[in-house]
């Protein structure tokens, strides 16, 4: 018979204990898990904008040390290995259009505010996150946050959705 220890059998369960908590934070965070592989990569897009929520707002940055709209995709999108346009029109025009009906974890959203109301050009951008949701860096002494795409402010100056990863 196998026999084993009480110290043996208390780390045993103590690991099995946490592997279960850090399943149940992965599997219960704000970003929506999809089965379908093409999605894994704007999942991982997706998730690292997440982990950038609070990160201060810096005018021209593109680093964890500070963003604006347009420096956080190109950031988060280098952590999926994908290199993208640094404005947030030259996004707009390199993207790959998506309805916003099709629109997926870790596809680019795209505004128009301010003065740029009257024009024809984009001047804002973020991450969509899921369930009506997106993340980004709004305005000079912010932080990056989360904000509804679906209603209020940004739901009126939504302009079009773009992809940078999988099926085109």
């Amino acid at each position: 018979m196998l026999s084993i220890s009480k110290r043996s059998r208390h780390l045993y369960l103590g690991g099995a204990f946490l592997h279960l908590v850090v399943w149940l934070l992965v599997g219960c965070s704000s970003i929506p898990r999809t089965a379908d592989q093409d999605n894994e990569r704007g999942v991982a897009i997706a998730r690292a904008a997440a982990e950038r929520v609070g990160t201060p707002y810096h005018f021209g940055g593109a680093d964890a040390g500070g963003f604006d709209c347009s420096g956080l995709v190109v950031y988060v999108h280098e952590r999926a290995g994908l290199k993208v346009p640094r404005t947030a029109a030259e996004q707009r025009e390199a993207a790959h259009p998506v309805p916003l009906d099709a629109v997926l974890p870790g596809d680019a959203v795209f505004f128009r505010t301010g003065f740029h109301i009257i024009g024809r050009g984009v001047n804002h951008v973020g991450i969509y996150a899921g369930n009506g949701r997106f993340i980004h860096a709004p305005r000079s002494g912010g932080t990056t946050t989360y904000a509804s795409l679906t209603e209020g402010y940004y739901r009126k100056h939504f302009v079009s959705a773009g992809r940078f990863w999988g099926r085109r």
